[in-house]
């Protein structure tokens, strides 16, 4: 078998086999295919596309590169729930603990955030004391006694897909839909929950720009999980304007305890109760509209918070964070940024909003970047609202007051005022299943 013949054929729209497949993947993980030959056929990839057998098959034998984990030991029916990311995305926070609180089991694998999106794993290490990096008995123990629990990803599982990755950053290979329905895909499939739920987002704040990027991605990837033999469902969610009020580490998971404890309903509850609903449905538990009413419930009566402190405990965090939310880590500056003007918000563009927060050190630039875990943003008002000039529309929150208006100054910059008030979009788009 010849790379070069390969890279020709999947330039040539001929498809591979499952065996050539196979062997580019086997190959390139062990050196015997060269950086460059890999290159040239993800190019190729990114160019021409794959069928959705061939792009099964690659996630499959990119599945296979390592540890495939089994959660059997959990002895119940196990959900895994997947985000494409966005600005102020922490629906994992709420969705596992509101699952596990109606009996669901939601074994985590989540990242750390590079760029502009924020990662699960670096929003629950701003919780003094929460440890991320579990074993795997530990991590079917907390999940079978608590219901969830959420930690990094396993160096162990899929290097195929880190190292093809790493190459794709490198080579403009990245916006490929199979490429990136095989990455998220592999990783899901490893970790070996029997039901996954994908969270796929489009717009500003999304890596996905439009509503038929993001439904093209979904449907790939529900294909493959069909293949793969899993109950897979795909949910496509707008991520034009920031999900819910914070953004910034500390600040997601405080508005996540004042969600649960109640003070706040906003569209990241509503997001999050739908997420919630449909994970219990996949595993079982009724249909979509009776698992939205268990799954209110959950929430309404404090057994979610009470599971999130339990998780919290259980992987060493400090619980009283659930009852004080003060103990959470907090910047040393803070500025408020007013309506320069009356009228209706009409658009935040999230992705700016992102990207102003990675100034702030909310986020990295690069893999061995520090974060401060007290940087970020809350917003005051949101699309839709009227808006008197000198109201607060958001406040920053930094290291220094200079970082902080800096901040300011961007984000002010991409919120549009307008005198008539717009008809925001619907959270929920479609559902793909």
């Amino acid at each position: 078998m010849q790379m070069y013949d390969l890279i020709q054929k999947t330039r040539r729209r001929e498809p591979l086999t499952e065996e050539q497949i196979q062997w580019i993947v086997r190959g390139f993980c062990s050196g015997e295919i060269p950086d460059y030959m890999m290159s040239a056929w993800l190019m190729a990839v990114c160019c021409q596309g794959l069928t959705a057998a061939e792009t099964a098959v690659l996630t499959l034998a990119m599945r296979d590169s390592g540890e495939c984990l089994s959660m059997a030991p959990i002895g119940g029916v196990t959900v895994d729930k997947h985000s494409t990311g966005g600005i102020g995305d922490k629906t994992t926070l709420l969705l596992a603990p509101i699952a596990a609180a109606c009996g669901g089991f939601v074994p985590k694998m989540s990242g750390r955030g590079l760029g502009f999106t924020g990662g699960t794993i670096d929003k629950l290490e701003s919780i003094p004391g929460f440890c991320t990096s579990l074993q795997m008995e530990e991590f079917m123990r907390i999940t079978k006694e608590v219901g969830c629990c959420v930690i990094a990803q396993s160096g162990n599982l899929v290097p195929a897909d880190k190292k093809m990755y790493a190459l794709r950053n490198l080579t403009a290979t990245v916006d490929s839909i199979p490429l990136i329905c095989a990455s998220i895909m592999s990783k899901k499939l490893a970790l070996g929950a029997d039901c996954i739920l994908l969270d796929v987002k489009f717009g500003h704040g999304a890596f996905m720009k439009t509503p038929e990027d993001a439904e093209h991605l979904a449907a790939a990837m529900v294909e493959v999980g069909k293949r793969a033999g899993r109950q897979c469902r795909a949910v496509l969610t707008d991520m034009n304007a920031p999900l819910g009020a914070n953004i910034g580490n500390a600040l997601e998971v405080l508005e996540v305890i004042r969600i649960l404890r109640g003070e706040v309903r906003n569209d990241l509850s509503r997001l999050s109760l739908t997420l919630a609903a449909h994970m219990l449905s996949l595993s079982g538990r009724g249909t979509v509209e009776a698992c939205y009413a268990q799954a209110q419930e959950a929430l309404d009566s404090g057994k979610a918070l009470e599971k999130f402190a339990a998780m919290t405990a259980a992987q060493g965090g400090d619980p009283r964070i659930t009852e004080d939310p003060a103990l959470l880590p907090q910047a040393a500056e803070s500025y408020t940024a007013e309506a320069p003007e009356n009228g209706y918000i009409s658009s935040i563009q999230s992705e700016e909003v992102g990207l102003a927060c990675l100034e702030l050190g909310a986020g990295r630039t690069s893999s061995s970047s520090e974060i401060d875990y007290g940087a970020g943003v809350e917003l005051h008002a949101f699309v839709g609202d009227a808006v008197q000039k000198g109201q607060p529309l958001f406040t920053v929150h930094g290291k220094t007051q200079e970082l902080c208006r800096k901040a300011a100054a961007r984000i002010l910059q991409n919120i549009r005022i307008t005198a008539e008030q717009p008809v925001p979009a619907p959270l929920l788009y479609k559902v793909i299943s």
